[in-house]
Order: structure tokens, then C-alpha cells, then sequence
């Protein structure tokens, strides 16, 4: 058994919002966070306990409700900015350390655009979120006076607060600035709110001072009766856009803001339809579709302001721009699963990080507000936005966005320049590598010599995608020279390493283009992230030539059984996934195995199916949905703003895009009997698997698509994009799912032409 199937039928009226559960993700560094927030929305109104990420389900006390989060992220500094806890009088202390409210799990919901909790002090707290402002009602014991404390020194955990102020506005109304710290280390930046209260305060009263550096600082009210209803926005522009932003929110009930929330979230969760006769498999497949919906974040206020990289304030005019881009995360699935199910919204993102090019002179790879990071490695940018104009989300836009591509391909930015680009282009752009060099100078988190060997598979696989644009665009020279630089991991495989009776792995080289010794292909020297035997599957854009290296066919799908422990898989999936695979979020080095936690392999179990084994292909991605269940440890992995959530959708539904530029969806075999995709044209792609039992290894036996049979594993994006149907005929046999198992059944490299043979 894969795992247990509650037999509910679904019901007539299905509500996606119910099946939603946001407390999925806040336990073992999910990092999710339950609070409200609206789609894609700039504010969020969520609880703050001791974690960095916000919330942890068995934290004991909530610190306030935040008003700013990122879901999934695995680095500290990570929001909870201007904290609001109510009390029923004022506490000893002023640090929230020392006044956090405990609570209770019984009767906490946690919902789209709705979160409810019970305090000890008898007091229930709701939340629900607009676009730009977090909201929260607060209904106090009767005979007690609400106390409402409004901290903006503090925030979540791990999240130094540089400088704050607060100041009273007027008898409902407070407002003030918040100096922190981006993302991974990344540089100060602040954020402007404004607060307003549904009923007049009866005594107010600050702590700290109105303004100043680091430090305690608040102001705390109080008032005649309740309940009391606050509503509190952000911007990162300045105190006018605040105030405006705040028009979303002021004037309405509470119960009309969640009305208007959660109707927002049901049109958007509303766009895939599932049949499923499980209870906990609908609310995990909802619960990773929203998960996804959550990001990148609203950037622009309701004026259409927004600041940029250059620290100017631009305005978005009949246009959406887009803050919070984590690249090296999102390349691989949660952008296509946008650019397929969202496809205007795909082309305001991909708008977005054009114009943090124009400003800031350079292409981002993990962008925070209006800052790079600097975090990861590597070449996100460039699948990110080649997959973008393979859906078709850069029309008008490509030859601008070619030009920032092939800049970022063929050089450095300057010293200056906050950016680093490919930093490891001049040993790239001359030997074909990225140099090994743990002493390298970076400007941020991460650089790529840092990780040589993976920066250079990263690199490669992102030359390969943008030869595919370069050829459509008719820059055919481009074309060919990003093809050849496409097939660089060549240039660090090392056909003498043996390891676990293989051989042959990629290896770090030094400047001098001798290879690193000692070296083995489980350590952690030269790959970020992961090891040799996670980033050996990284160059799926030459399937043909990576099986060539690996000894064939026969040798390459004995690697990926090793691999994957299949033998173990097929005798018990739910435990050889929990005690064979990598175990926990952060375990990534000294490994040989599989690791679902984390980013760098998680296209490896559709590698089968290009090898011509797609049934293993189907095995291995039943067995590793088992790690996403409806509980607070219910995410394989930080989530990743949404990416681990993607490969969920995708793989529950049949397909992922394993190779950046080509719009392929690689199969496998559907976990629902019926799936009906809602594309944003009026056109549906349906997807029906009679007999889908997500309790056993499946497999695929046939596949008509409109009709027809069809017998290669993959489809391509103009494929879906107009409407299809897929119907599959399933097998628990593998000796019966002899379907797409010819070399032409799967796609040929698109660096090279080649199928493997």
C-alpha cells in the first residue's frame, strides 16, 4: 500500500476553500505560513510564534499577527513585520518574547483569506487579508478592556529590525516605518504602514519612543468595549502609498474582507477541478495549488507605484509588478504551472523581471523586494524567462528580453554593480567550467565558484534553453554557440571516479583546470546544495550524451534503480521513501540517493521515462507523493515560494516540465481518475484515468490525447495550451506498461538532436 485512501465521496457542491488546509507546511521547515493573504497578495495577516519563518504548529505562545511573510523559504529573515497582539491589559514587559498570548489547536481554522484562533486570555482572534492590508477581529471576554499592542521593533524571529517609528494619526488611526533586513543577509530596506481600528481608542500610549533605531518600540491602545476590528497596510514606496493602500480595507466589515477574500481564492483554486475519492488527497492537491497561487507577491501600490532597483519610484499602469523572484527555486515547475494555469499574470511577472533589469542593469537570481540577494547559484533567470516566452508570456517583449539574456549569458556585471550574474562566466566562457574556488569574493549570500561543478551543469542547462529562443529569433549564430555551451557538464565528467560500483560522475575542476582531490561523489565540495549523485541527473537537455557517459541505456536505468533503492520502493513505497531516500530539509551532503527535499534532482524521476522505463517513472513519483500528506509536516522540504507544491500538481496530474525551454511535459501516470484543467481561454484539458487508485503503484498501459493513440511520454505545451484530452488506461503490471517504452518515445536533446539509442 502507498498509503491510506479515506472513502468520501466528493460532494455536490464542492468548495475548494474547504479543502484547503494552510496549517500544511508549518511544521518540520515547511515554512508555510496558516494565515490569511489574498492571491498573490503584498500583505498577509498571519500569527508569529518563535520560528524564523513565522509560525511553527507546536510553537506554545503567538507573539502578534504579522503583516508580511514568505511562504516556504528556507532562509532567516522572513517578515512578521508590525506585529498586533490583543491583551486585556498591558504586560510587565514590552518584548514579545516575554508577552507572547498561548493558545489552543482546538477550534483553529486555517483557510484561504481566513484564520481563526482562541487565545488562553479568552480572547478569539480572525484574520482575513486584501491585496495590500492584513486584517484581523479581535472579540474580547465580556467585563474586560480591550488592550490592542501594536510592536514594530520586533518581528518574526531571526529578523533584526534596524529602526522603527509609530506615531498616532488620529483617534483611529496609527502609522509608521519599519527598517529591516531582506532576505539571506541581504541589505536594510524599509517598510511604510499604516493601521486604522473600526472604533475611536479610548487611551493610547507608547513604548520606546516614536521613532529611533533598533530597539523595543510600539503604542498601545485601548478601548471602550468590543469587538475591535484592525486592518493594517503596507507599502514600500512611502506613507501616502500606505494610506492608500489601506482604501482597500477601510470603511468594510470584517465578515464582507473574507467574503471578498475567500470568492477570490475559490476563482483561482476554482481553475483545476479533481475527482478523487479521498478526503485527505483533495485537501493536499488544494492546500499545493495554493501554496503555489501565494507568489511571487504584488509589488506596485493600488496607484500603481512601486519602488525599483534603482531606488526610484516607477509606476505599473495597467500592469501588475511583481516582487520576491526565488529563481534557482521556481524555474522548474511553479512558473510553468503559472505560465499554464495564469497565463496574464505570467506575463506581468515576466514584465517584472524586465524592468528590475532595466533599473537595476542586470537580470536577478533571487530577488527581495527591490533588492538581489544574491542567493543560490547558478543561472535561474535564464530558464525562468525562456520558459515565459515558450508560453508565450514575452509577445512584444522577446527581443528586449533576449538582450538581457544574452548579456547575463556572455559576461559579468561590473564591481559596482550589486548583481553577480554569472560571476563564474570567464573560466565558463574560456574552458567550458566554472571553477572550484571556496575563496572566491561574493557581493552576497552565494557565488557560483563557490559551487563550481554545479554552477557549471546550472549554466549549461541554462545555454542549451536559450539557444531554443535564439534560434526562433533568428539569431542562429547565438544559436549554435549556446547550443555547444548547452553540453559543458561533458567537460566536468570524470569517466575514472567509481562509486557504489558506477563510474563516472561529474567533478569539480580548480582554476588551473586540474579536478579537485580528494574528491568523492557524495561529499559536498564543488556542488550547492546536494552531491555529485543528485547533479549527475542535471543534464536532462542531453539525455542521449548523459546516458552515452553512464555506459548506456541498461547501465543509466540500473543507476537511477540504485538511485531511487527501487527494488525497495516497489516492496513498500511509504517506508523506502521515509528510511532509503535523503530524510530532512537540510540533509544534502554525503548522500547518494534520491533527495525530495530540495530543488537540484527533483526532475530526476521522470529521467526514467527518457531512458525508456516510463512505468518506473510512474513508481517513483507515487511512492514520493506520499510525503505530502494533510498534517503540519505535510511538505517534503522548505516549499520554496511554492515550487515543491508545483511538483505536487504537476506530478498528481500526469506531467512535468523537466527540460527548461522545450515546453515538454514529460508523463506519468495521473493520480486522480478525472482532472479538468481550466485554462484561462475557455478551453479545458481534461485528463481521465479510470481505475486511478492513489493506494497502489499505477502504471501506464495506453494514452489517447484527443482520441488518438498516443505512444510517447511526453506532449508539448501548444499541445494543451488550445485544450486537450488525455485518457490513460492504467495497470497495476508493470509487465503490462509496455507504453512509450521505444528510444523516439521520448524527446530528442534539444542541444543535439539525439535520441537515446
Amino acid at each position: 500500500m502507498v498509503s491510506p485512501v479515506t472513502a468520501t465521496a466528493q460532494p455536490e457542491q464542492f468548495d475548494p476553500v474547504e479543502s484547503v488546509n494552510t496549517f500544511i507546511g508549518t511544521k518540520d521547515d515547511g515554512n508555510t505560513f496558516p494565515g490569511a493573504s489574498m492571491p498573490f497578495g503584498m500583505a498577509h495577516s498571519s500569527p508569529i510564534g518563535s520560528h524564523y519563518a513565522g509560525y511553527r504548529y507546536d510553537d506554545p505562545v503567538i507573539r502578534g499577527f504579522g503583516h508580511f511573510f514568505l511562504s516556504g523559504a528556507g532562509c532567516w529573515e522572513q517578515g512578521g513585520l508590525v506585529s498586533i497582539l490583543p491583551t486585556t491589559g498591558l504586560p510587565g514587559s514590552f518584548d514579545h518574547r516575554s508577552y507572547g498570548a498561548a493558545y489552543t489547536h482546538d477550534g483553529e481554522v486555517g483557510k484561504p483569506g481566513y484564520y481563526r484562533v482562541g487565545l488562553a486570555s479568552g480572547i478569539s482572534v480572525e484574520t482575513t487579508a486584501t491585496t495590500r492590508s492584513g486584517v484581523e477581529r479581535f472579540t474580547f471576554p465580556d467585563g474586560v478592556t480591550p488592550h490592542v499592542l501594536v510592536n514594530v521593533g520586533q518581528a518574526n524571529d531571526k529578523e533584526p529590525v534596524f529602526a522603527s517609528s509609530i506615531r498616532v494619526v488620529d483617534d483611529r488611526t496609527l502609522a509608521g516605518t519599519v527598517v529591516s533586513q531582506a532576505f539571506c543577509g541581504g541589505k536594510p530596506y524599509t517598510t511604510y504602514f499604516t493601521t486604522t481600528f473600526d472604533r475611536p481608542f479610548k487611551t493610547t500610549g507608547n513604548w520606546g519612543g516614536a521613532d529611533g533605531g533598533a530597539g523595543l518600540r510600539g503604542q498601545w491602545v485601548t478601548f471602550d468595549g468590543g469587538p475591535v476590528t484592525a486592518a493594517t497596510a503596507i507599502s514600500h514606496v512611502d506613507a501616502e502609498g500606505a494610506t492608500k493602500n489601506l482604501g482597500e480595507a477601510k470603511g468594510k466589515s470584517f465578515d464582507a474582507l473574507r467574503a471578498a477574500a475567500q470568492q477570490a481564492w475559490r476563482r483561482e483554486l476554482a481553475g483545476v477541478e479533481i475527482d478523487t475519492p479521498s478526503a485527505d488527497d483533495r485537501t493536499v492537491f488544494y492546500t499545493a495549488l495554493y501554496h503555489v497561487l501565494l507568489q511571487p507577491l504584488t509589488g506596485n501600490d493600488v496607484d500603481g507605484r512601486y519602488r525599483g532597483f534603482d531606488e526610484k519610484v516607477h509606476r505599473a499602469d495597467g500592469w501588475t509588478y511583481y516582487e520576491y523572484f526565488s529563481l534557482w527555486d521556481t524555474y522548474r515547475a511553479q512558473n510553468q504551472l503559472l505560465a499554464l494555469l495564469r497565463p496574464a499574470r505570467a506575463k506581468d511577472i515576466a514584465r517584472s523581471v524586465l524592468a528590475i533589469h532595466e533599473q537595476g542593469g542586470w537580470l536577478p537570481r533571487w530577488a527581495y523586494a527591490n533588492q538581489e540577494t544574491n542567493t543560490m547559484t547558478g543561472d535561474p533567470v535564464t530558464p525562468f524567462l525562456v520558459d515565459l516566452w515558450r508560453f508565450g508570456a514575452l509577445e512584444g517583449l522577446e527581443e528586449q528580453a533576449y538582450r538581457a539574456l544574452w548579456q547575463n549569458a556572455t559576461s559579468v556585471p561590473p564591481a559596482s554593480s550589486p548583481f553577480e550574474g554569472r560571476v563564474g562566466n570567464p573560466s565558463y566562457l574560456a574552458n567550458g567550467f566554472v571553477q572550484y574556488d571556496k575563496d572566491f569574493p561574493k557581493k552576497g549570500q552565494d557565488v557560483d565558484p563557490h559551487h563550481g561543478a554545479s554552477a557549471t551543469l546550472e549554466y549549461a542547462l541554462a545555454d542549451c534553453s536559450l539557444s531554443i529562443m535564439a534560434d526562433a529569433l533568428g539569431h542562429s549564430d547565438d544559436a549554435e554557440t549556446l547550443r555547444g555551451r548547452g553540453l559543458n557538464y561533458r567537460v566536468l565528467w570524470d569517466a575514472t571516479v567509481s562509486d557504489r560500483g558506477f563510474t563516472g560522475f561529474p567533478r569539480p575542476k580548480l582554476a588551473n583546470g586540474e579536478w579537485l582531490t580528494p574528491f568523492t561523489p557524495q561529499g559536498q565540495d564543488g556542488f550547492h546544495e546536494g552531491t555529485a549523485w543528485q547533479y549527475q541527473w542535471l543534464a536532462q537537455q542531453d539525455v542521449a550524451g548523459l546516458v552515452e557517459r553512464l555506459g548506456g541505456r541498461d547501465a543509466a536505468a540500473a543507476r537511477l534503480d540504485d538511485f531511487f533503492a527501487y527494488p525497495d520502493l516497489v516492496a513498500d513505497p511509504a517506508k523506502t521513501v521515509r528510511e532509503k531516500w535523503v530524510v530532512g530539509p537540510y540533509n544534502y551532503y554525503n548522500q547518494y540517493r534520491y533527495n525530495p527535499n530540495n530543488e537540484p534532482d527533483l526532475h530526476a524521476p521522470w529521467m526514467y521515462a527518457l531512458v525508456g522505463q516510463p512505468w518506473k517513472t510512474s513508481a517513483v513519483v507515487r511512492a514520493a507523493q506520499t510525503l505530502f500528506v494533510d498534517a503540519p509536516n505535510g511538505v517534503t522540504g522548505n516549499d520554496d515560494l511554492g515550487q515543491m507544491s508545483a511538483w505536487y500538481v504537476f506530478s498528481a496530474l500526469g506531467m512535468y516540465p523537466v527540460t527548461p525551454g522545450t515546453g515538454q511535459f514529460v508523463l506519468n501516470a495521473p493520480r486522480f481518475s478525472r482532472a479538468v484543467v481550466h485554462l484561462e481561454n475557455g478551453r479545458d484539458i481534461t485528463i481521465t484515468a479510470a481505475g486511478a487508485d492513489s493506494s497502489k503503484l499505477q502504471y501506464v498501459q495506453s494514452l489517447r490525447v484527443g482520441g488518438a493513440p498516443r505512444d510517447k511520454a511526453y506532449l508539448n505545451h501548444h499541445q494543451l495550451r488550445h485544450g486537450a484530452r488525455l485518457d490513460y488506461g492504467l495497470t497495476t503490471d508493470p509487465a503490462k506498461a509496455t507504453w512509450a517504452t521505444r528510444p523516439a518515445s521520448a524527446p530528442a536533446s534539444p542541444c543535439t538532436g539525439e535520441h537515446v539509442s
